[in-house]
């Protein structure tokens, strides 16, 4: 089986999805104004954290002007802004702040990744996107199988495209398990090993943030939980 740095490798050359290459390569080519001086990535982007993570944060995609510029899950974006300040808060991350690749950001035993891997339009990849994506998910979290404990799911959207990823290593039961804030449900391993944690929180996006249903203390709460049950210390 690869390792998943060549896992990452390959994720960064995939075209499976013409609407999304023609959208991510659109937006790298226009740039918004505030980036104009930018060379933006425009490509599929990988997982970020260790190879040897027990806790995996599952988010949507990419954003236009954050991933989609950076190369780097949550970085340059106001949503990785408000994930990130609460991973360090908590102990998960080394600094508070993720503005661009090499700006000496580190996870603590935790990877952050994403169904889909390509920015979509207005946020919102379609099914069959999803689908097509789903290879590179199941592969990632095969190859992090031997010391993931947890995995914590931001979003409905996230939530539902990760139950059928999950099954394919964890017993995931029928009827499947609802998304809500704080959901947590514990699924047995398919080859008997250990069990896999599984929790939801609400996306970081604007729309959550900037309106409360979504605040600090709320994800920072639900982080720690998720890193108790990987087996990770946390800062309280």
């Amino acid at each position: 089986m690869l390792p998943l740095s060549a896992l990452d490798e390959r994720v960064t050359s995939c075209r499976a999805c013409p609407r999304l290459v023609a959208w991510r390569e659109e937006v790298a080519r226009v740039k918004r104004a505030a980036f104009r001086d930018q060379e933006y990535w425009g490509r599929p982007v990988p997982g970020f954290g260790p190879a040897d993570a027990s806790l995996a944060i599952i988010g949507l995609a990419p954003a236009a002007h954050g991933a989609n510029r950076t190369g780097r899950m949550f970085t340059g974006d106001r949503s990785g802004d408000f994930l990130y300040a609460a991973m360090h808060a908590v102990g998960l991350a080394t600094q508070p702040t993720a503005t661009h690749v090499g700006d000496g950001l580190e996870l603590i035993g935790t990877r952050i990744t994403a169904p889909v891997k390509c920015a979509p339009p207005e946020n919102k990849p379609t099914p069959e996107e999803r689908d097509n994506c789903r290879p590179w998910l199941i592969r990632e979290l095969e190859l992090l199988r031997p010391t993931l404990r947890a995995v914590l799911v931001l979003g409905a959207f996230g939530w539902q495209a990760a139950l059928p990823v999950l099954a394919a290593c964890w017993q995931v039961p029928r009827p499947r398990p609802a998304f809500g804030h704080g959901a947590h449900v514990e699924l047995p391993a398919q080859d008997g090993g250990a069990p896999l944690h599984l929790f939801g929180c609400y996306h970081v996006s604007q729309q959550n943030t900037f309106t409360g249903k979504l605040t600090q203390p709320m994800l920072q709460h639900v982080l720690r939980a998720a890193a108790t049950a990987a087996g990770l210390a946390t800062i309280e």
